[in-house]
């Protein structure tokens, strides 16, 4: 295929950048398939300028909630018409198995919907403030505020961004990962076509370190939104400290999820299996390390052993229908990935399935591993002289499909194998006993936890970590109020005699004065 230039989407147009442009690869063969504009500082400048404007004009941020909420509805409806042409690009540049884009992409119209009923319904406080007056509370947007989103999930991630801060009145700058920056252009594009007036919604691309530090550094920024490593939201969260402004972050993750001995032992392998090697491991709530009740251990390594070699025999061309797993997005991931592998194998770690880059043909449809980033599902246990909590992939986010395998005895020690993290975005426990299900959940240390399932998310949900996993939340009415401020109106209603005779703070004589 012809390689496409993909042009910046700003203040609703396309626009050249004038930094050098990035090549857009498919991870699954590595071959450039696009180039995309990049933005330089100056870019940046201008179009925060351009979204600071529409926002003081009030075309956006001043307009009715109903207008708002019908626009959102328009977004919906244009995705559903679009959600052919958008799975194929998005399985094009991420190298996301298609049949998990037919899966996603189309939930994605349920943002703008909640977030439409939302402006539709929402009621506004009036507080029992003391004496003659009527104080109320409205929500106002911040202004222009920045997303930045990453490889894994390009639209998903976006859109969860998007509709809250769009619904509240801001205007927005978005500015993708430099892998994946292609369906957030065509999202632009179909917003515009939705109605969202021109500098409203403008999509930087460019690289994290120019595009993204330019754009944070914006003293015009009123909030950033930072979906990506723990280490990069540090330095992001430090940058929006300087300039007072808002920050919400979701972070790195290294998920545990427990498997006690009552838990049905095919349905918690199933359980792991889409917890674990969903998008090749490429997210940050990835069930990441397996604790099992010694119990079950050996039959449940066999079944996942089984599970994993189904897999691998199923993997092919993401845009195979029947490929079960796709590659990892880069060269420098897949090495990530193999590093801390091989440094846990050569600390004594024992592999049960798995554990080299792929480089043969694939027997489902005769793709060439060799040529794309593609590596196995992978199953890591304790070697006979070696502690697997011990391994650097313990501790350290790997981001792709390998999972280290860790038996326990007791609930205490599950506990406190699952809490042995810096992370804390999610969590799982699989187990037909409600009582412990309910005991457990309330000690796992993570934003998120669930219970005899995984992964699974709503716009009415909130979604987001502790500790190291970030700051503040996704989704819900949580994420339509970090995208406002509150402003309080008091009216006094007294009558004119009764404020002359207890307003005059500075009359003669002897007379009672109130404050507050």
């Amino acid at each position: 295929m012809s390689t496409e230039t993909y042009m910046m989407w700003i203040a609703g147009e396309e626009r050249r950048g004038s930094a050098e442009p990035i090549p857009i690869e498919d991870p699954a063969t590595g071959e450039i398939i696009a180039f995309c504009h990049s933005a330089s500082a100056s870019d940046v400048d201008d179009a925060v300028q351009l979204a600071h404007k529409a926002f003081k004009s009030g075309i956006w941020s001043r307009a009715p909630r109903h207008s708002r909420a019908d626009t959102l509805e328009r977004i919906s409806e244009l995705l559903t018409a679009n959600l052919p042409r958008l799975i194929e690009l998005e399985v094009l540049q991420t190298g996301r198995c298609i049949r998990e884009m037919k899966a996603q992409v189309p939930s994605l119209v349920k943002w703008f919907k909640y977030y439409a009923s939302i402006l539709r319904t929402e009621e506004r406080s009036v507080l029992p403030t003391m004496g003659k007056l009527h104080n109320w509370i409205d929500r106002v947007p911040l202004g222009v505020v920045a997303q930045i989103t990453p490889f894994n999930h390009p639209l998903l991630i976006a859109v969860k961004k998007i509709a809250p801060a769009l619904a509240a009145g801001n205007s927005i700058i978005l500015k993708p990962s430099e892998l994946t920056p292609l369906t957030s252009i065509e999202l632009a594009k179909l917003m515009k076509e939705a109605g969202v007036p021109d500098g409203v919604f403008s999509v930087l691309t460019g690289e994290g370190v120019t595009t993204g530090k330019a754009l944070v550094e914006h003293p015009l920024i009123r909030k950033v939104d930072v979906t990506g490593g723990t280490p990069a939201g540090r330095a992001i969260g430090a940058i929006a400290g300087k300039n007072l402004a808002k920050f919400t972050a979701e972070l790195g993750g290294k998920a545990p999820l427990i498997v006690f001995e009552k838990a049905d032992v095919q349905l918690a392998v199933n359980g792991v299996a889409f917890a674990s090697f969903m998008a090749s491991g490429q997210t940050c709530i990835a069930a990441t390390r397996i604790l099992v009740h010694y119990s079950i251990l050996p039959e449940f390594l066999r079944h996942l052993k089984l599970k994993v070699e189904s897999i691998t025999r199923r993997m092919g061309s993401p845009k195979n229908i029947e490929s079960m797993m796709g590659p990892l997005i880069s060269a420098k991931q897949l090495m990530n990935v193999q590093t801390l592998v091989d440094d846990a194998v050569k600390a004594g770690v024992k592999v049960i399935a798995g554990g080299q880059r792929m480089t043969q043909t694939s027997d489902l449809d005769g793709t060439s591993f060799k040529k794309g980033y593609f590596y196995p599902p992978t199953i890591l246990a304790e070697g006979s002289y070696t502690k697997i909590t011990d391994a650097r992939i313990w501790k350290e986010e790997a981001f792709g499909p390998v999972v280290v395998i860790v038996g326990f005895n007791t609930e205490e020690e599950a506990l406190n194998l699952a809490n042995d993290s810096e992370f804390g975005l999610g969590a799982a426990i699989w187990t037909q006993d409600l009582s412990q299900a309910f005991r457990i959940s309330e000690q796992i240390e993570a934003g998120l936890c669930w219970v005899n399932t995984h992964h699974r998310n709503d716009p009415s949900s909130p979604w987001g970590g502790i500790k190291s996993s970030g700051v503040g939340s996704e989704n819900g009415i949580d994420a339509y109020h970090a995208y406002t401020t509150t402003k309080s109106t008091i009216i006094n209603y007294a009558t004119t005699e009764e404020g002359l005779g207890s307003d005059d703070w500075f009359g003669e004589g002897k007379r009672d004065v109130r404050y507050g």
